[in-house]
């Protein structure tokens, strides 16, 4: 496009002005900082649920590192980061004991392809 630096910069900060652009992340490799098992675990709610209270309760789990509320049976997605096997075992059982989860289902990553728009385009 040619622009230059300054004008990079305005159209920057009139993007993140407009809520555009919400914000800048590192970008880690899971497996270098010792979290070498990725899952996916589905949330089944009782049927009397306070959504506030599960998402809070999930966001003190630094295991889960994404949470989307979903369409379906499950009424959450979240993704969770863990060292090994019984972590992942020791966070579902913490999981189960939260106040208005019925039941959790669990799918294990065997490998990522990729993480993120970036790492599929090219």
């Amino acid at each position: 496009m040619g622009l230059s630096s300054p004008a990079v910069h305005e159209r920057v900060g009139k993007l993140e002005a407009a809520g555009v652009v919400t914000g800048y992340r590192a970008v880690i490799d899971p497996a270098a900082v010792g979290l070498g098992v990725t899952a996916l675990v589905g949330v089944i709610e009782s049927d009397s649920v306070d959504d506030h209270g599960l998402v809070e309760a999930f966001a003190a789990m630094p295991e889960v590192e994404d949470c989307w509320r979903v369409a379906g049976s499950e009424g959450y997605l979240l993704k969770v980061r863990v060292t090994d096997i019984p972590a992942l075992e020791a966070t579902i059982s913490a999981l189960n004991r939260v106040r208005g989860v019925a039941r959790t289902r669990t799918t294990v990553v065997l490998s990522t392809k990729w993480e993120g728009r970036h790492g599929g385009e090219g």
